[in-house]
């Protein structure tokens, strides 16, 4: 039966395995330079995890069923839950602050567009126990420095950053209710993807006046710090921003303020965050959010009982593998080998065995014909894997115990002794 892969599920051939592998590496790397560790949870969790953080609407985006002893549980849509969870049970034994990192893969049953499936693996980055708007900013600039590795530079992408504690107070003066905040905040998270008209009218709809309405959206174009400084000025909560500016000089000292915008359209959708927030966009906006995450200071407290300040963002593998490609930045994926070794007939082939096993104790790839072929099929084989190294073994060089050795790149051909042969190999094959 003809089969294929679900609906917004992928398969990893070689070539998008080494992208996948080229993207953990980098990420591995930056979170190490920053001293995160790696930890991971459980890829199926209870459901009641999820609901109570983001409501029981949230079932519908969900991979979610009864297991075998009637539990509710789900395969896991984000890992902050997780990592709240996770961070509560051992509060009391854990270093102050906690720099943790994942890489889960992560299933969400959506709809299917260019930058997202309903699986992929994501990058989070979580700094929990401390409330300096430099944790803020080492959080944000773990981002954007992972994106430098990859070879994307500051015109390429832009965080986009702000606070929802100075939106709040911008909404409030704008006329918006206390209890209506957040209907404010959706429609400032929507404000490029739905004209304006359309957000008054649900901002209206939920009870927010037409006037008000109008005003927020004006509040949500703000950009750069002398804007909002002039949006602020007079205001009761006048000096709100005075964590988000720290967190911007912060970064502007590590030398990457020209990665970095305040922009009031960042709320983030999700209700939990209570802080800075931020969002990395390719410069174009032709694609999703690249990464977005903030401060998430209750977390800990409403899923695990543990009042603890934290931090972090996600960071998917499909849109950022899309900027990528449309960067000309994806890995080469490289089929060659370091040695094939050719058996000229059936009775060279233990001792082919036996020298390629010594060339893979040494670390070097190594493959030769599993079934019998002639020299020359041999050799197109090798051609066709880009060997460095081709070992030919036959009778007679069994019997002055040498092995025939072509150095690829060079064009040239000697015998070598069978005692000095796995030296000169490896020395070529170091060359690559």
């Amino acid at each position: 039966m003809k089969t294929q892969a679900l609906p917004g599920f992928r398969d990893f051939y070689p070539a998008e395995a080494a992208l996948r592998n080229h993207i953990f590496s980098v990420w591995r790397s930056v979170a190490g330079r920053y001293g995160f560790e790696e930890y991971d949870g459980p890829p199926l969790e209870p459901l009641k995890l999820y609901t109570d953080k983001s409501g029981s609407e949230i079932v519908q985006q969900l991979y979610n069923f009864l297991d075998k002893g009637g539990r509710e549980i789900s395969l896991r849509p984000e890992m902050t839950p997780t990592l709240a969870r996770m961070v509560a049970a051992r509060a009391q034994g854990l270093k102050k602050p906690i720099r943790w990192f994942s890489i889960p893969q992560l299933f969400r049953y959506e709809r299917q567009q260019r930058g997202r499936l309903r699986e992929h693996f994501q990058l989070n980055v979580d700094l929990i126990g401390e409330t300096s708007p430099l944790a803020d900013a080492e959080v944000i600039a773990v981002s954007i420095d992972v994106l430098r590795e990859l070879g994307l530079t500051e015109n390429d992408f832009k965080v986009r950053v702000s606070d929802r504690n100075v939106m709040r107070a911008l909404v409030l003066a704008a006329g918006v209710p206390e209890g209506l905040v957040d209907k404010a905040f959706a429609a400032c998270d929507k404000i490029d993807r739905e004209p304006a008209e359309v957000l008054i009218e649900k901002m209206v709809a939920g009870g927010i006046s037409e006037a008000a309405g109008a005003e927020v959206l004006k509040v949500a174009g703000i950009k750069g710090g002398e804007a909002l400084r002039a949006a602020l000025r007079g205001l009761a909560d006048e000096d709100s921003a005075k964590q988000l500016f720290e967190c911007i000089d912060s970064l502007r000292a590590m030398g990457l303020d020209g990665y970095v915008e305040i922009d009031c359209s960042i709320v983030r959708g999700l209700d939990y965050y209570t802080g800075i927030v931020f969002e990395l966009f390719d410069a174009g906006k032709s694609l999703r959010a690249i990464c977005g995450g903030g401060r998430y200071d209750n977390l800990t407290r409403d899923i695990g009982g543990v009042a603890l300040p934290a931090l972090g963002f996600g960071m998917g593998d499909v849109v950022l593998g899309e900027l990528l490609k449309d960067k000309g930045l994806l890995p080469r994926v490289e089929s060659q080998i370091s040695v094939f070794a050719v058996a000229v007939d059936s009775d060279d082939l233990p001792e082919v065995l036996s020298l390629a096993h010594e060339l893979r104790d040494k670390g070097l790839s190594v493959e030769y014909a599993l079934k019998g072929q002639s020299v020359g099929k041999q050799m197109k084989v090798a051609a066709s894997r880009d060997a460095r190294v081709v070992l030919v073994i036959g009778a007679a060089e069994r019997e002055e115990s040498v092995v025939v050795v072509r150095d690829m790149a060079a064009g040239t051909e000697t015998k070598v002794s069978r005692e000095l042969v796995i030296e000169r190999v490896t020395g070529l094959a170091a060359s690559i």
